[in-house]
């Protein structure tokens, strides 16, 4: 595309001017060679502050017996110019959409796939990917009931009839309320089950779906999956839990660094979180604030679950002597555990039931 070369005269509009400016724009219009050129010489050659658009507005400047041939000269010009325009546009058009169809060619002489292949959903494949984890290190799966007893979901675990995740604005409650009976809010009813149930030692985990009075959005579904792990057995600490959620992590994300902060939970004391080092900045953000860092805000850990010793008045609950026993628990999302592996952002996708959400997530199939 080449520019125009001169502008027009503030008293006169030369007739070798006029023509030259027509001649520079129809030249430019035949070398575009795609519509995006051909929009950038429209702009150049026809657009306001091209030599033949202001040429026309300087015929306002002239002596009324010169202005009307001017005019006429110029309005030629600018006709030509436009009729290059459209012609060269079409034709351009027609060679792209040509392009593009031979791009996009369908070979209808190949045979159709008239049963398309499914996808494991990745929430369950993944689920199933975490057992394997546990069931290598020699623990069992325990399952349970959706739909649980409400001493079971809160006050076996420590939480009392005040506990604020007991009202109806965090939990879904069975009607007739008075018979105590949830949707569960965690699978941690699944371990008192199992204190319940198992002899002991006990080295389980307790994958399924949950149920919460939460919001639908980007990070929130009322209806979603955890994954909790229980041992009970004599002289566990603090150490075996670091120990365990250390080899989930890596079977789970690579080589990852871990590191566990105080925190509260009923159910377990001490108790804590388990933090994975940012898989985009890790931790750089934190020393340069030049840099920050949107996934983890700057601070280069990123939350992962919550985890601790087993309270002893669980035990007691469940009838365990705490004097002999002790034990670890760790619990974890599993749409929160899938987002960090596939770098995720929206949690709905994972309920569309969209098959193509699914097949491209194939990391996540068996």
């Amino acid at each position: 595309m080449s520019a125009p070369d001169s502008q027009p005269p503030r008293g006169a509009l030369d007739d070798a001017d006029i023509d030259r400016w027509a001649t520079q724009a129809t030249a430019a219009i035949a070398a575009a060679q795609s519509t995006a050129e051909l929009k950038a010489v429209r702009l150049s050659h026809d657009g306001p502050k091209s030599p033949l658009a202001l040429a026309n507005r300087a015929l306002g400047g002239l002596a009324p017996e010169l202005r009307r041939a001017a005019g006429a000269r110029v309005g030629a010009a600018r006709s030509r110019v436009n009729i290059a325009l459209t012609k060269r546009q079409d034709e351009l058009q027609a060679v792209e959409l040509a392009q593009r169809l031979s791009a996009e060619r369908v070979d209808v002489t190949l045979p159709a796939e008239l049963a398309p292949l499914g996808q494991p959903h990745p929430i369950s494949a993944l689920m199933e990917r975490l057992g394997d984890v546990f069931v290598a290190m020699g623990w069992e799966i325990a399952e349970g009931p959706e739909l649980e007893a409400a001493w079971m979901n809160f006050d076996a675990l420590n939480m009392g009839p005040h506990h604020p995740a007991r009202a109806t604005s965090d939990t879904l409650f069975v009607d007739p309320v008075e018979h105590n009976l949830v949707m569960r809010t965690h699978t941690s009813p699944v371990q008192i089950r199992s204190l319940l149930s198992r002899p002991l030692p006990i080295y389980i985990v307790c994958p399924g779906q949950v149920y919460r009075a939460d919001e639908f959005d980007a990070t929130h579904v009322p209806v979603f999956h955890q994954i909790e792990g229980l041992v009970v057995d004599r002289g566990i600490t603090m150490g075996h839990l670091k120990g365990a959620l250390d080899h989930l992590a890596q079977a789970m994300f690579g080589a990852v660094s871990t590191r566990i902060r105080p925190s509260y939970f009923p159910f377990t004391e001490p108790s804590a979180e388990i933090d994975l080092e940012c898989f985009v900045c890790h931790g750089a953000s934190v020393l340069d604030p030049d840099a920050p860092c949107r996934t983890c805000a700057s601070e280069g850990w990123i939350e992962w679950g919550g985890c601790g010793v087993v309270n002893p008045r669980v035990l007691a609950a469940c009838g365990v002597d705490a004097e002999v026993y002790s034990g670890f628990a760790f619990g974890m999302g599993v749409e929160r555990t899938l987002m960090f592996r596939n770098a995720a952002t929206d949690m709905r996708d994972m309920v569309e039931g969209d098959i193509r959400f699914s097949r491209a997530l194939k990391g996540e199939a068996r």
